[in-house]
């Protein structure tokens, strides 16, 4: 009986460092995830406009733009030489870019107050015209002085006829003041509020 239940026993010991073994492995590695982890940065829809008499009567989607694969991504791109694409380690996009932005832009549209509605494919819109984009640049431009790149191509399209109605690239720079996320993240929210507010007034002074 004795031998017996010294065996359970250092089986029972066992089991024990083992366990513990695990646990402390797991907290080491909580640690490490918790300390690299980067900050996280949003993008900032513009929210003043010039008045305008009235509204327009019109319903909106905002598709979600396109984007290379190099811009798909939560993270903020930065372009060398030779048009290279690397990341920042220290930040990144509170979500994909092209989600990001289609929320912020539906965000500027409401803030507008220019439209009856606004909303995304599947909100059940009686819609009456779509927004398409494409992501052309949105990245950090690293060579000599530091800046941002905000370029977007954007169609408004009949929803019923599938008609093209216009066309128009935007863009904007702006200085940033170091390549850090931070610095990059206040750089882009001056540009992307420029670009957005000028889609929003063109969008709305095409229908």
């Amino acid at each position: 009986m004795r031998e017996g239940n010294a065996g359970l026993g250092l089986d029972a010991r066992r089991r024990s460092l083992t366990f513990g073994s695990l646990a402390v492995a797991g907290l080491a590695l909580a640690g490490c995830s918790s300390t690299s982890a980067p900050r996280v940065y949003d993008i900032p829809a513009p929210s003043t406009f010039p008045a305008r008499a009235g509204a327009v009567r019109g319903q909106l989607l905002v598709v979600e733009p396109k984007a290379i694969a190099s811009l798909d991504t939560e993270r903020i791109a930065v372009r060398g030489p030779g048009g290279a694409y690397s990341y920042l380690s220290d930040g990144a996009w509170a979500d994909r870019l092209p989600k990001l932005l289609q929320a912020r832009i539906i965000q500027a549209f409401e803030n507008a107050s220019r439209l009856r509605s606004v909303g995304r494919p599947g909100d059940r819109l009686a819609s009456d015209w779509q927004l398409l984009a494409d992501i052309r640049s949105f990245e950090v431009v690293a060579q000599g002085a530091t800046e941002v790149v905000v370029e977007m191509s954007v169609k408004l399209v009949n929803d019923r006829s599938g008609r093209i109605l216009a066309g128009r690239v935007f863009a904007a720079r702006a200085p940033a003041a170091g390549t850090d996320a931070g610095n990059v993240s206040a750089a882009f929210a001056g540009a992307v509020q420029t670009v957005m507010r000028d889609i929003v007034l063109w969008t709305t002074g095409q229908i």
